[in-house]
């Protein structure tokens, strides 16, 4: 029998491929934003509100379906292609619905987002996010069939593009603005070119579903209402664990314009979103991670979701994410070049977001209980109490900084205060009615460590006004030192 851990590490592997390469090369798009779109312009900041809208949209329509596609094709007595064919018709029909209505209502619900001049904008996003909702089933799907290579290849065909484009609209565009005034209107229309994102991303969108070919075919497979019914009993708490677990992430780009509104709000946002981006590759190894290990608890043996896998699958999440986060925090000096100076005064959020991020995808390992014992209103209701937490710190610390000129870092602490809570309440529950055998020890000593070495770095630093190439070098040194107890204690536990 193939060991569950080595499987988990070469899924993760494959996986991860379209996942932090995917999203590496997205982050050539932050310094081609930032550098051609001001801080001051807040011109960011319409990018980072509408795609925090976009996120919790995308949660809604897809409603749970991605983790219920998997649950109910391993079920004993139920058809896979049956499960599938059902799972892509009431997606469809969501998203077709949800389409009708937004273009009915465009008008009144542009004026209520603040985009009544855009309406286009709202259209745009609307459509795409319709799209990647159908597209996640048939994500799913290769997920669940073991089709890595495929999975890869069609989040490359949306990546490749979608950065080409953007390229020529931000460079070689505005060269051709003497030769073509027509064109020079355009941009300015489109509010010097951030609009020109959102339809770039419409057409890239659009270009995957050649690939999707034949999944597609996928809805001859049939409906059936029977297990239409089963499923969405099992799915409507997930919709609402979505929801919630969503919001925890984009709640403050889309609370902020109305806690801070005006011109000043929408430059904090967007110094915000730009620096939020350093952080997301916490976010990358999590999606990572998640892709190549829910499989694997839900298919197959019995082995891979017995409570020591699980708990050995939690103390290597931590590990290294831990070590992302010191690698970050390190070579900050390098990494802030990502974005444009003006928005450096927000790198401050950097340690807080990560640290939030790192409570999410401890969350997510501690979620696994519900879902194996199908007790998922449990996670919505977690996921909800977190919810609110965040949005109480928000809407309290945004006003209460609201003069200054970083009100933002409430949002960051939002985060960090919502994850905790959802986090400690999961563990207090899963350890009632799912026992698991975490290494407490362990994870306390590597966590201590890390906190550590990051206190030391940023006090000696900081005190001793070291230049770069010394900080880098400190930086260097603390991170070797981390890797290398890691090691001794993978030796020590024999699974080095």
């Amino acid at each position: 029998m193939a060991n569950p851990l080595k499987q988990l590490l070469k899924d993760t592997a494959l996986y991860g491929l379209s996942s932090i390469v995917g999203r590496f090369l997205n982050y050539l798009l932050v310094p081609l934003y930032t550098y051609k779109i001001a801080a001051e312009s807040g011109g960011y900041g319409i990018v980072t509100n509408l795609y925090g809208y976009t996120a919790l949209l995308l949660a809604l329509l897809t409603f749970g379906m991605e983790t219920t596609l998997f649950r109910f094709s391993n079920k004993e007595g139920e058809n896979p292609d049956k499960v599938y064919g059902t799972t892509l018709r009431m997606v469809g029909g969501v998203c077709l619905a949800f389409l009708v209505l937004l273009l009915c209502l465009l008008k009144l619900v542009s004026e209520a987002m603040g985009y009544a001049s855009h309406p286009e904008y709202i259209a745009c996003m609307g459509l795409v996010v319709a799209m990647d909702a159908f597209q996640a089933i048939m994500f799913s799907r290769l997920r669940q069939q073991n089709r890595a290579v495929k999975f890869v290849i069609l989040k490359f065909a949306f990546i490749i593009p979608n950065i080409l484009l953007n390229l020529a609209v931000f460079l070689a565009l505005p060269r051709l603005f003497d030769s073509v005034p027509a064109l020079a209107e355009i941009w300015a229309r489109f509010d010097n070119g951030v609009g020109l994102i959102f339809f770039i991303n419409l057409v890239c969108t659009a270009l995957v579903f050649i690939g999707f070919a034949r999944e597609l075919r996928g809805i001859a497979y049939g409906f059936d209402k029977a297990l239409a019914r089963r499923m969405l009993s099992y799915t409507w708490p997930l919709l609402l664990l979505s929801l919630v677990g969503i919001l925890n992430q984009v709640a403050d780009k889309i609370l902020f314009p109305y806690l801070l509104p005006g011109e000043d709000g929408r430059v904090q946002l967007g110094i915000y979103g730009a620096c939020v981006k350093i952080a997301m590759i916490m976010a990358i190894l999590t999606q990572a991670f998640r892709y190549a290990y829910e499989p694997i608890v839900f298919n197959g043996s019995r082995d891979r979701n017995n409570p020591r896998t699980l708990a050995d699958g939690m103390k290597y999440y931590l590990i290294f994410t831990l070590l992302a986060f010191l690698a970050v925090m390190f070579y900050m000096p390098l990494l802030r070049h990502i974005i444009q100076p003006s928005y450096w005064a927000g790198l401050k959020v950097v340690p807080v977001v990560m640290a939030a991020e790192i409570f999410m995808g401890v969350y997510f390992n501690l979620s696994f209980w519900y879902k194996l014992t199908d007790r998922t209103l449990w996670g919505a209701v977690m996921s909800a109490i977190g919810a609110a937490v965040m949005i109480l710190v928000n809407v309290v610390g945004v006003r209460m900084l609201a003069d200054s000129s970083q009100a933002y870092m409430a949002c960051a602490w939002g985060g960090f205060a919502g994850y905790g809570v959802a986090m400690v309440l999961s563990w207090i529950l899963g350890q009632r009615y799912y026992p698991v055998p975490y290494d407490y020890r362990a994870m306390a000593f590597y966590v201590v460590v890390a906190a550590l070495m990051y206190a030391a770095h940023a006090a000696l630093t900081s005190l001793c006004n070291l230049p770069t190439v010394a900080t880098l070098a400190v930086g260097t040194i603390l991170l070797l030192g981390y890797m290398g107890l890691v090691y001794i204690g993978f030796r020590r536990s024999g699974k080095a």
